[in-house]
C-alpha cells in the first residue's frame, strides 16, 4: 500500500498579509482550497493513505479536511510545534508512512502528474529517491538539477542544470532515516538529497511535462488562478468544478457574465454588476449591484462593493497585483 504526505506546514511569508488570514494550501485556486488539488491527484491514482504535517494556521487545514472521509481518502495529522521544514516534517512523520516507497508532495503547488507512472519507474529504477523534475530556462532561481534531457539519474543538485525540482518526489523509507529527528528545522534537499548525492546515494529525476505551477507570491497565485479559468491548466483529477457559474449561485437578470470565470456555491451578483473576464467569485461571496470586478479572485464570504481589478479580495483585505 502506497502512503503519501502533503507538505502544509509553511508560514507563506512571501505571500504577505494573505497568508494571515489562510496558510498557503488553503489558498483558493478556482475557489477550491490548493490541499484539495493534491488529496484528488492522490486519491485519482488509487493512494487513500495520505498524511498532512500541520504549523502555521494548521487548525484551518484540519477543518477543511477533516479526516479525509468526505473525499474518499483517510487523513492522518502530523503537528509541529515549530517549523521543521520538508526534511524535519518528513523525518518527524516517518512512523506513519508505511514500509514502502511513499509520496511527498508540496501543499503549494498544482500540477498535472501521471504518479502511477512515476512510482512505477521509481521501483524499476533501483533509486532510493526520484525527484520528479521540470525543464526551466530559469532553474538556477529554483535550484538547478542536472539529468538526461529524458530523465535518469541525477548528477548533480543546486548546480548547473536544466530542470527544476517541483517539490513531488517518492522516497524510500530507510534513506529518511538518515535523517536524525531532532525537531530541528532541516531541508530535504540541501541537509538529505545534496549529501546523499555526495555519498554516492543513486537519485533519479522524472521528467514532468504536464501542467506546474506554484502560488508564493500574490501575482503567481492570481496568475495560476487564471491559468485554470482559461484551460491553461489542464488537469487530469480535478477536485471539483472549476470553470462557470455554480447552480446554487444567484445572478441578477440584469448582470453581464462575461467568461471565463467562476462563481462558487451560494455567491450572488447583484444587479448591473459586470463579472468577467478572468474572475472567481468565492462560495457565499456577493458581487454589489453596479459593481465592476476583472481579472480579480474574491476569497469566500467576501463583500466586493466597489471596482475590482488585477487584485485579491479577501474578507478583510484586498490586495493589489500590478
Amino acid at each position: 500500500m502506497t502512503h503519501a504526505m502533503i507538505l502544509a506546514a509553511g508560514f507563506g511569508t512571501r505571500l504577505g498579509t494573505l497568508s494571515d488570514e489562510r496558510p498557503k494550501p488553503l489558498l483558493p485556486v478556482a475557489d477550491v482550497p490548493l490541499i484539495r488539488y493534491a488529496v484528488a491527484l492522490l486519491s485519482g491514482h488509487g493512494i487513500k493513505d495520505i498524511v498532512v504535517n500541520l504549523h502555521h494556521r494548521g487548525e484551518l487545514i484540519e477543518r477543511e479536511l477533516g479526516d479525509g472521509a468526505s473525499l474518499g481518502v483517510r487523513i492522518t495529522y502530523s503537528r509541529e510545534k515549530r517549523i521543521l521544514g520538508t526534511g524535519g516534517g518528513i523525518r518527524r512523520a516517518l512512523h506513519l508512512l508505511g514500509d514502502s516507497p511513499f509520496v511527498v508532495i508540496n501543499g503549494k503547488i498544482l500540477i498535472d502528474l501521471d504518479l502511477t507512472d512515476v512510482l512505477a519507474k521509481h521501483r524499476a529504477s533501483g533509486a532510493m529517491a526520484t525527484l520528479v523534475v521540470r525543464p526551466d530556462p530559469d532553474a538556477k532561481r529554483w535550484g538547478a538539477i542536472d539529468a538526461p534531457p529524458s530523465g535518469g539519474p541525477i548528477r548533480t543538485l543546486l548546480g548547473d542544470g536544466g530542470f527544476m525540482f517541483t517539490g513531488v518526489h517518492v522516497i524510500n523509507p530507510e534513506l529518511v532515516t538518515r535523517l536524525k529527528d531532532e525537531d530541528i528545522e532541516q531541508c530535504i534537499v540541501r541537509q538529505g538529497y545534496v549529501s546523499w548525492l555526495a555519498q554516492g546515494v543513486p537519485l533519479f529525476a522524472h521528467v514532468a511535462r504536464g501542467y506546474f505551477m506554484e502560488h508564493s507570491t500574490p501575482a503567481r497565485y492570481l496568475e495560476g488562478n487564471l491559468n485554470v479559468l482559461r484551460g491553461k491548466a489542464v488537469i487530469t483529477h480535478p477536485p471539483g468544478e472549476l470553470v462557470g457559474v455554480d447552480a446554487t449561485a444567484r445572478v441578477a437578470p440584469s448582470a453581464c457574465i462575461i467568461p471565463p470565470v467562476r462563481v462558487g456555491p451560494h455567491a450572488i451578483i447583484g444587479s448591473h454588476a459586470t463579472v468577467g473576464p478572468d474572475v472567481v467569485i468565492g462560495a457565499r461571496s456577493v458581487v454589489a449591484e453596479n459593481t465592476v470586478v476583472r481579472q480579480a479572485v474574491a476569497w469566500p464570504d467576501t463583500q466586493v462593493t466597489e471596482r475590482a481589478q488585477s487584485c485579491i479580495i479577501t474578507p478583510t483585505q484586498r490586495v493589489a497585483v500590478l
